[in-house]
């Protein structure tokens, strides 16, 4: 585990890479996002755990990905992702359809180190015609007709996360949020964006242990205080309604989308934002 600067961090993340970011609900690194966009990242491939929202659109818009695997993305309550609808449209990416549960259980697999899982409830959809890393089998252990899913494991490339702090010795805390800790163990490595850095050691603390990603698995993180904004952080902030509303606006053209990353990636905002 290693403290670095946020560009730093950005600048291990590979081109190419199959990077996991989770839904806006659950701790994604917006500040890694745009870091990334800053270094011009090229062919990404971004795995939404289990659904895509504001970084995915931010990376796609500015031409960071080259295929996206999810079961939705969205800007919630702002509606539709803009970049990602146009790119799709365009044929400018891929799109590789699964479904929440999908998703998980290709993660559980990994973390378990077995080469798949089984899954019973897309059986029946027509996503299985389209994904043909799914195999349905009959189930060995029944007499009877009994097909059953069987999902690859799926190893990310890259996590990244933001999380509210580390401590001295590298762990990370995400609190209620344990589906990060199934990611940090799927991927082949780990990089976290935290809003500070505590003294002591958070897996010696009964309170803030259960909520700790080890350092085992934390490859390296950086600070970067309101990391997640404009999405929530547990109970540190909540959602920015008003920004991702203008974000919205602005991303329906690609003209104005260029003059929005212009100021809140490249420009006075995202210095503001950063101070």
């Amino acid at each position: 585990m290693t403290q670095v600067s946020l560009e730093a961090l950005a600048a291990t993340v590979p081109d190419g890479a199959l990077l996991a970011l989770p839904p806006d609900n659950s701790l994604p690194s917006v500040a890694l996002a745009k870091a990334l966009v800053r270094r011009g990242a090229k062919g990404l491939r971004l795995l939404g755990v289990p659904v895509s929202g504001f970084a995915t659109d931010l990376l796609i818009g500015a031409g960071c990905v080259a295929e996206v695997q999810t079961s939705a993305v969205s800007l919630g309550e702002a509606g539709f992702a803009p970049r990602f609808s146009a790119a799709l449209k365009a044929g400018a990416i891929t799109v590789r359809d699964a479904t929440c549960p999908a998703i998980h259980t290709m993660l559980q697999a990994a973390e378990k180190g077995v080469p798949f899982m089984p899954l019973r409830g897309v059986i029946g959809s027509d996503i299985i015609a389209h994904r043909l890393d799914w195999r349905v089998v009959q189930n060995p252990l029944s007499d009877r007709p009994d097909p059953i899913l069987l999902l690859p494991a799926l190893h990310p490339d890259v996590a990244a996360i933001h999380a509210v702090m580390a401590d001295e010795a590298g762990n990370v805390w995400v609190g209620r949020r344990r589906e990060c800790a199934t990611l940090a163990h799927a991927s082949r490595k780990l990089l976290v964006t935290v809003e500070r850095v505590v003294p002591g050691n958070m897996l010696e603390d009964e309170r803030l242990a259960p909520g700790a990603i080890s350092a085992t698995y934390v490859e390296a993180f950086a600070v970067a205080e309101r990391g997640a904004h404009p999405v929530a952080l547990l109970d540190e902030y909540g959602f920015d309604a008003a920004y991702v509303a203008g974000y919205a606006r602005a991303a329906r053209t690609e003209e104005g989308f260029r003059a929005w990353v212009e100021e809140h990636v490249f420009g006075r905002a995202a210095r503001v934002a950063a101070e």
